[in-house]
């Protein structure tokens, strides 16, 4: 799993946990709600921190809470 792939997943992860539609993420979040599809449809590869801590503005907690799992602490070393 990249890193991408491991955002996404923690965004998804945590819509489920507080019941948010992508609609309801951005609404929460003041981010367009296609920018959030493009990335999550892996048309945009890139979220970007900015956006990223916005997003965790919208889910009420901190990026600190966001990369605090398992996934990210396991993550191995990209290349490109």
């Amino acid at each position: 799993m990249n890193t991408a792939q491991a955002v996404r997943m923690r965004i998804l992860e945590l819509c489920k946990e507080k019941n948010y539609t992508i609609h309801r993420l951005a609404t929460k979040s003041g981010i367009n709600q296609s920018t959030i599809r493009d990335f999550m449809n892996d048309k945009t590869h890139n979220i970007g921190i900015l956006t990223l801590k916005i997003l965790c503005d919208g889910f009420e907690i901190s990026l600190a809470d966001f990369f605090n799992t398992d996934v990210f602490k396991n993550l191995e070393q990209e290349i490109y």
